[in-house]
C-alpha cells in the first residue's frame, strides 16, 4: 500500500482503547464494528446509553445479540438518538416509523442488495438506522449484511484524487435507486445535491459521500467525466475489503449503524429462504463539506 494510506490505516489501529464501565464493546475488526455485551436494550440506562453512543461513534456498526425486544421498545431506543424518521413510501398499514423486512419466497431480488447509504436523495439524510432481525432463512446462515468506513473510503485515496473531490457536489436522486424497477405510486421521488466529500457532523471526520443506489452525476463535471470518476468512486468499497466488516444475523440480533458514514449491503445468498426484521430510522440533519 501507498504510505498515506497506510497512514490513514494506523491512525485507526493504534488509537487508544476506551475505557468502558456500563457495557463491553468488542471490535468486529480493527476499522469498523463492534459487538456490544452486557445490556438488555428493553430495560437500558443512562450510563449505558453515553457509552453506547460513545461506541457508535467509534466504530459505526454495533451489534447487540440475544435482544428481546418489542416495537415499543426498538422504537423508544431509537428515541434516543433522535426524532424517528417516517418510512417512504409509508406502509399499507401498521406503524408509520417502522419499515418491515420481509423476504417473499423465490424473490428474484431484494432491497438493498448492493452497496448504498439510506435515503441520501433526502435533503437531510439519516442519522442512523437500527435492523432487527427475528427470523433468518432456513439452515441458520445468509443474508449477512456488510458494512463499509466510508471514513477509511476517503482518507485512503491519493491527496491529489481528496483535493480533486473536495470541491465537488453530487446528485442525489430517489428515482436512480428504482432503475428496472417500477417507482411505488406513493413515493415521494426526492432529489437533493450534496458534497462528495462531508464531514461528520459530530466527529469533523471527512467522508466519501457517494452511492450507487442515489448518486446519478457530479454537475460540475461533462457527463463523461462525472460518470466515470463515479464508476471509479463506487468500485472504491467494493474492491477494498479491509473497508468493511461483516455480521452474521441471528434471531433476536440487532444492529445500529451510522448512516452518515457508513455503507451497507444486504447479501442475498439465500434464496428461496425468507428473513423478517423491522428497521427504524432516525432522522439527521443536513450535512456540510
Amino acid at each position: 500500500m501507498e504510505p498515506y494510506e497506510l497512514d490513514a490505516l494506523k491512525a485507526i489501529t493504534t488509537r487508544p482503547p476506551r475505557d468502558y464501565r456500563e457495557i463491553s464493546v468488542a471490535p468486529v475488526t480493527p476499522v469498523i464494528g463492534a459487538e456490544v455485551t452486557g445490556v438488555d436494550l428493553a430495560r437500558i440506562t443512562d450510563a449505558q446509553l453515553a457509552e453506547i453512543e460513545a461506541a457508535f461513534l467509534d466504530h459505526h456498526v454495533l451489534v447487540f445479540r440475544d435482544q428481546e425486544i418489542t416495537v415499543d421498545d426498538h422504537k423508544r431506543f431509537a428515541g434516543h438518538f433522535g426524532e424517528l424518521r417516517p418510512v417512504n413510501p409509508p406502509p399499507e398499514e401498521g406503524d408509520p416509523h417502522v419499515l418491515e423486512i420481509r423476504t417473499s419466497a423465490g424473490a428474484g431480488n431484494v432491497a438493498g442488495n448492493a452497496w448504498h447509504a439510506d435515503g441520501t436523495a433526502d435533503a437531510e439524510p439519516s442519522l442512523g438506522s437500527m435492523l432487527y432481525i427475528t427470523e433468518t432463512p432456513e439452515g441458520d446462515s445468509g443474508g449477512d449484511t456488510l458494512f463499509a468506513n466510508m471514513h477509511l473510503a476517503y482518507e485512503m485515496l491519493s491527496p491529489t484524487m481528496r483535493g480533486l473531490l473536495d470541491g465537488l457536489t453530487g446528485i442525489h436522486d430517489g428515482a436512480h435507486s428504482f432503475r428496472g424497477y417500477t417507482v411505488p405510486a406513493n413515493y415521494e421521488i426526492p432529489v437533493n445535491e450534496h458534497p462528495v466529500v462531508v464531514r461528520h457532523p459530530v466527529t469533523g471526520r471527512p467522508l466519501l459521500y457517494v452511492n450507487q443506489a442515489y448518486t446519478s452525476r457530479i454537475p460540475q463535471l461533462s457527463e463523461d467525466e462525472s460518470d466515470a470518476l463515479l464508476r471509479m468512486l463506487f468500485t472504491v468499497v467494493a474492491q477494498r475489503p479491509m473497508l468493511n466488516c461483516r455480521v452474521r444475523w441471528t434471531p433476536g440480533t440487532l444492529v445500529f449503524w451510522d448512516n452518515r458514514c457508513v455503507q451497507h449491503h444486504a447479501t442475498y445468498d439465500y434464496y428461496p429462504h425468507t428473513r423478517y426484521g423491522r428497521r427504524v430510522a432516525i432522522n439527521g440533519g443536513p450535512l456540510k463539506g
